[in-house]
């Protein structure tokens, strides 16, 4: 099977709500979604817009307040910086040659994401990375309240990672609760989002022309299929004034699921074409934005990319392949767009 006619034979279906969206308002600048809601999907309105102001403490979706307690943008840095520090250390080390990479993505890839970058941790840490607390907040913090009541609570030390060290700081209850809930905060988008990306961009391409750089098919992978497939910006004053259709008490939802795939932008928007980005800067694009504006990137974006790269990398040297006998790829609605079972096996 030639690299072009793979993924020709694979279907994508998009949850109900998504194909609306796609079928009733691609290339339209901005609509209304809701009574109290304005979409968002040209890209000089949706620039004009988010540079009109920061985002709230509320609309951050990283961190945004926990336990009902603010977190600030002081020590939302420090955090990043941490998981940063993980990350590079983790990259840094070699790479493991043993690992099994087959089976379904994005759950596989974010098991070994976790332990290639946690694997040292300790297990009530590294619990707090089960894509299954996804299921319901309540879980997640069932899960949390155990794990800080738990005696033999962790000490600081050098075998941990930094961001375990920070948690392990933690005095007393509440103090151990908001600390597993920060290191969940910080660890989990990055596996979660990377594993996604991964799976999508497989899913979409695989198997790729030997001289595709896994940066390009990343980048054209987050184009059709953005994790982050909307930033929402609750109803402030500075909107209407940057356009009259929009209400004061309108909330707007930006959409770089429907900027990535507009005609006006894209030559052949349907297709997955890593070679676009041969003569294109991702920073500069006008309408792409995987980890958002110019004027409020994504804290993880220097994290992702290489993670994602290296992913790649093992399961195109590995030889893996997408199931030949899996035809279609369903996305659900969530808050992290992706293909929720893409299949990996070795080629024949």
């Amino acid at each position: 099977m030639s690299p072009s006619s793979a993924p020709r034979a694979r279907t994508t279906v998009f949850a109900p709500r998504l194909a609306a969206l796609i079928g009733d308002h691609l290339g339209q600048d901005l609509f209304r979604l809701e009574p109290d809601t304005i979409g968002v999907a040209g890209h000089e309105v949706a620039d004009r817009i988010l540079a009109a102001r920061r985002a709230t403490e509320t609309e951050r979706p990283t961190f945004k307040p926990l336990h009902g307690r603010s977190i600030t943008r002081t020590e939302a840095s420090t955090v990043t910086r941490t998981i940063g520090n993980d990350v590079r250390d983790a990259l840094a080390a070699p790479v493991p040659q043993d690992v099994d990479l087959t089976g379904s993505w994005p759950l596989t890839g974010h098991l070994f994401l976790r332990d290639l970058i946690l694997g040292q941790d300790p297990r009530r840490l590294r619990m707090l990375m089960s894509r299954t607390l996804e299921l319901t907040p309540k879980l997640t913090w069932s899960v949390i309240a155990i794990g800080a009541a738990l005696p033999g609570w962790p000490r600081p030390d050098d075998r941990l990672t930094g961001l375990a060290s920070r948690t392990a700081r933690a005095q007393g209850y509440q103090e151990r609760r908001y600390a597993m809930g920060m290191y969940r905060r910080a660890a989990a988008p990055v596996c979660f989002t990377v594993s996604t990306l991964v799976a999508n961009a497989l899913w979409l391409g695989s198997p790729f022309d030997a001289g595709t750089s896994n940066r390009n098919i990343i980048l054209e992978s987050l184009r059709l299929l953005p994790p982050s497939w909307n930033i929402l910006r609750n109803a402030s004053p500075e909107y209407p004034a940057v356009d009259a259709r929009i209400g004061e008490r309108d909330d707007v939802l930006l959409l770089p699921l429907l900027s990535h795939r507009d005609p006006a932008l894209w030559d052949d928007p349907d297709s997955f074409r890593p070679e676009r980005w041969d003569g294109l800067d991702p920073d500069g694009t006008p309408g792409y934005l995987p980890f958002g504006h110019s004027s409020e990137r994504c804290w993880g974006r220097h994290m992702v990319m290489p993670l994602a790269e290296l992913l790649l990398d093992l399961v195109r040297g590995a030889g893996l392949v997408v199931d030949p006998g899996q035809r279609v790829g369903k996305v659900p609605l969530l808050g992290l767009l992706g293909v929720e079972d893409v299949r990996l096996t070795r080629s024949r």
